[in-house]
């Protein structure tokens, strides 16, 4: 069979080179197409996708983000028409590509493991299937129109895909360590802003920047601080300059370097589930709606929520003890199996 993978973000990367090789194993031809967005375009080349590179980002504005949507997706048709006909569209939420899949009368999967993404509403309608996460609230799947024939759910989360048999390899913590100048007695403290231009995060966030505070007054901590874009590295270079903070301008391995780290904090969700899969202490100031996933993570004692300055002054700024990995290793077959369903799922 021959499928079609849409790469709309950065975290969508190790996700779907994992999801790779088990296609591939199969017999599976892919081809994969990329948003030119974040870090997507250069760590799909590193995990050797070799993507086409369609589209970008619209901005923060929605009236932006609508045009380039269906921009995107026609400039996708146009790819995908002229190509040997796919079998299989697969994303995780690239609506452009959904919306390009319908119009090619395509078969498309989407999966997803946030309840409150507006755009849900595009996404769960035009799939042929929807997989979710087994803690994905029912109500949600039927407000955003996904009728229980269409819905497939996998135990764990979409984490456990790509990390769940993960192992560092021989001295890549210690390279990495040194490449950024964290010395071994110092604590590593890796920090994920917030996704400010996303369309689920229309508002503020106070206590990010007052926790970025607190972690640079730690004498013995080194912040590597992941930007999610130019403008926001420059942003917080010139709020937050201090020499405990490190701000990468090229991609790093994510899974090595939350292996590295002592702590993980972030304004998103995906840093903090890796830091969960690989047993690493991670807390999370994200000050939207929360996640069922992460929520269930809170109760599985993996994720500490700061909701306030009292929770950013308790935090514990140290070196880790061993970590306990979750190590979920049947999630990935099942998603894989899920998805190569798909082909043959009612639209």
């Amino acid at each position: 069979m021959r499928i079609w993978i849409d790469l709309a973000n950065s975290p969508h990367v190790p996700f779907f080179a994992a999801l790779g090789e088990d296609f591939r194993a199969r017999g599976h031809e892919l081809e994969v197409t990329a948003r030119e967005f974040a870090q997507t375009v250069e760590l799909a080349e590193q995990a050797g996708f070799a993507p086409t590179v369609i589209g970008g980002h619209g901005g923060r504005e929605l009236k932006g983000k609508a045009g380039n949507l269906f921009a995107r997706a026609r400039a996708l048709r146009s790819w995908a028409g002229g190509r040997p006909r796919f079998d299989l569209a697969v994303s995780h939420n690239s609506y452009s590509q959904i919306v390009a899949a319908r119009s090619l009368k395509l078969r498309s999967v989407t999966l997803m493991d946030y309840e409150h993404q507006p755009a849900n509403h595009l996404a769960f309608r035009l799939a042929s299937r929807v997989v979710v996460p087994r803690a994905f609230p029912d109500a949600a799947l039927r407000r955003f129109g996904a009728p229980a024939r269409k819905v497939r759910r996998y135990d764990g989360f979409k984490e456990d895909v790509y990390l769940a048999g993960w192992q560092p390899r021989a001295g890549a913590i210690e390279e990495l360590c040194e490449s950024l100048g964290v010395g071994a007695a110092q604590v590593l403290v890796v920090v994920r802003p917030p996704a400010r231009d996303a369309l689920y995060h229309r508002f503020d966030n106070e206590l990010f920047d007052a926790l970025l505070e607190r972690l640079c007054a730690e004498d013995d901590a080194r912040i590597v601080l992941l930007a999610r874009t130019d403008a926001q590295r420059e942003e917080f270079d010139a709020r937050h300059r201090s020499e405990n903070v490190i701000m990468p301008r090229t991609a790093l391995d994510g899974a090595t370097l939350i292996s590295a780290a002592d702590l993980v904090v972030s304004a998103g969700g995906t840093m903090n589930r890796e830091a969960a899969a690989l047993g690493v202490p991670a807390a999370t100031v994200y000050a939207g709606q929360w996640a069922a996933v992460d929520e269930e993570l809170v109760r599985q004692g993996r994720l500490t929520r700061i909701t306030s300055q009292a929770d950013i002054h308790a935090l514990p700024v140290v070196r880790k003890d061993a970590p306990n990995a979750r190590r979920a290793l049947g999630v990935r077959a099942q998603v894989a199996d899920m998805i190569l369903e798909g082909m043959r799922a009612e639209g």
